[in-house]
């Protein structure tokens, strides 16, 4: 059997996605900003994508730019609001568990005369609403707190976030792409100024993202060329990408469906003895669940998962091919033997009851195996 459970690196394009997509290589296949009627017909499927995406954040169309993924948008937010801003103030919020795009953005900054506060998390990765209010100072020009965290699923309460940084005129940016079509975003009733979303972790195709911009906060381009996306982000559109990732956005999600697999699969891992969930019980993404296992490496267990045709992951897939502990763990207090011992699972709608069956029944007797194997043991 072949199951796949590492939905957090990416996901399988949904077939419905492919099927809107593939006239666009052979049929639909102009520029948008060319003026014949394919060009035509390229801009109003760009525009209507650019609109379905704009609905489901409760946007104005044209707050939308497209973008390559998830890193490109972090780093046009991120810097583009630091430059922008660097006139007014030169330091930044954000915390110690950010996708590596965020935290490395903010690393460069650094180099170019930006003061950076990594803020703490809690034991299951929520960023305190009081650490934020402290840090404020008058010289900040931006907070940015990941939505849900790619590792530990735990879900930041953004609204409050949000409320707190418009009472102090600071600009906020929040990292959705675990979170876009899983959980709530709403950019008016939230407070969100700029938010970060992809494609392919909602069964879109790789290569696509999107960067919502509140109308009239003024970013610096990372890039510059002709007038593309309201002159944010220069480069012919992808457009086959564009209405697939709009696609993938608008089908249904099956949140529910998602939350009873991801308990009963914590549930039954649970009960291996020493294991503990990383992350919260509560307010955590739907689809992730984060376990250490006392005793062996995650590495040894991911490769005899995958001898069982079980795809997962010890972290973040932007992470997987060091040996270093996940900073994200390290951050919430683990040991260096726990962070280690680490596994992250990430289902999707496509995951089957007979998937998790079968992932309950082979994981404890390969878990029993590499403790015999283990110098790590008692």
């Amino acid at each position: 059997m072949k199951v796949y459970m590492d939905n957090g690196s990416t996901t399988m394009v949904d077939p419905l996605v492919v099927d809107e997509m593939l006239k666009f290589f052979t049929e639909k296949y102009g520029n948008a900003s060319s003026l014949h009627s394919l060009g035509v017909e390229a801009k109003e499927s760009l525009e209507g994508a650019r609109k379905k995406i704009a609905s489901l954040l409760n946007a104005e169309k044209n707050e939308i730019i497209f973008t390559s993924g998830g890193t490109e948008s972090n780093n046009l937010a991120i810097k583009g609001i630091a430059f922008a801003k660097k006139p007014k103030g030169n330091h930044i919020i954000t915390t110690k568990i950010e996708h590596k795009s965020v935290l490395n953005t903010c690393k460069w900054l650094e180099t170019q005369g930006f003061e950076i506060t990594y803020l703490d998390v809690d034991k299951e990765g929520f960023v305190r609403l009081e650490d934020i209010e402290k840090n404020i100072n008058e010289k900040t020009i931006l907070v940015s707190i990941i939505h849900g965290n790619n590792e530990i699923g735990s879900i930041n309460d953004i609204e409050k976030i949000g409320k707190l940084c418009k009472k102090n005129n600071i600009i906020f940016h929040t990292d959705a792409c675990q979170s876009f079509t899983k959980t709530e975003i709403d950019v008016k009733k939230q407070n969100l100024d700029l938010v970060t979303i992809n494609s392919h972790k909602i069964h879109g195709p790789k290569g696509v993202g999107a960067l919502y911009l509140r109308k009239g906060i003024v970013i610096e381009n990372l890039m510059h060329g002709a007038d593309h996306e309201m002159k944010k982000r220069p480069g012919t559109e992808n457009i086959s990408g564009i209405v697939g990732f709009a696609k993938a956005s608008e089908l249904p999600s099956n949140v529910n469906k998602m939350e009873k697999l991801r308990d009963k699969l914590i549930e039954n891992i649970l009960k291996i003895p020493k294991t503990r969930l990383n992350g919260p019980i509560k307010n955590r993404l739907c689809n992730n669940i984060n376990i250490s296992f006392r005793e062996i490496e995650g590495e040894a267990l991911l490769g005899y998962l995958d001898e069982k045709g079980i795809s997962s992951s010890t972290g973040s897939a932007c992470s997987e091919k060091t040996l270093e502990p996940s900073y994200v763990l390290m951050a919430l207090g683990l040991e260096h033997e726990d962070a280690n011992g680490t596994m992250r699972l990430t289902i999707s709608k496509f995951t089957t009851e007979e998937e998790v069956d079968y992932m309950i029944k082979v994981l404890p007797e390969i878990v029993e195996r590499l403790r015999k194997m283990s110098p790590l043991g008692d």
